[in-house]
């Protein structure tokens, strides 16, 4: 029991590092955030591993990219907006079928794209922006989960059927 423990462990702090890394390796400037790929390596871990792991690894792996560059002040804005993006995620795609991750996608990007929205619109003091910089955002932080969708659900199908062993971290 405690192998299994220490193994998933493992595999969470693994899954926010590589997070960390993929949100930081391509930004595009947008406002006050940025464009990134992040969502494709969230909905990915989130659909293989289970909403608690797509919970850490989103809120925290993002919130850290945040820390690392030039928005600090957004990363608990971050951290809430991804982090609940991860854990609905794979919530919703627990029964493993393209549907079910479908419906983790609308859920996720509901609550990521809305978060940041809610944040950025009543954050100007917290210097999240303000209405403009909410309205001028959601659009990219929309393509950002489409782009990820499009990227996870075959990907992770493929790696479900490469590698059946996955199917442990979530009980499918």
């Amino acid at each position: 029991m405690a192998d299994k423990n220490v193994r998933h462990y493992v595999l969470t702090a693994l899954m926010i590092a590589l997070v960390t890394v993929i949100t930081l390796s391509l930004r595009i400037p947008v406002g006050s955030g940025y464009f990134n790929v992040s969502e494709a390596a969230i909905y990915l871990i989130a659909f293989l591993f289970g909403p608690l792991t797509g919970f850490l690894a989103a809120g925290v792996g993002t919130a850290l990219a945040d820390l690392s560059g030039s928005w600090a002040n957004f990363a608990p804005l971050t951290f809430a907006a991804h982090g609940l993006q991860g854990l609905l995620a794979g919530y919703f795609a627990l029964p493993g079928t393209t549907a079910a991750r479908l419906r983790g996608v609308v859920a996720g990007t509901i609550a990521m794209v809305g978060i940041y929205f809610l944040g950025e619109y009543f954050g100007a003091g917290l210097g999240w922006g303000g209405p403009a910089q909410a309205v001028v955002e959601w659009v990219p932080n929309l393509l950002q989960n489409v782009g990820g969708a499009i990227v996870a659900i075959p990907l992770a199908e493929i790696l479900r059927r490469a590698y059946p062993p996955l199917a442990r971290y979530t009980g499918r």
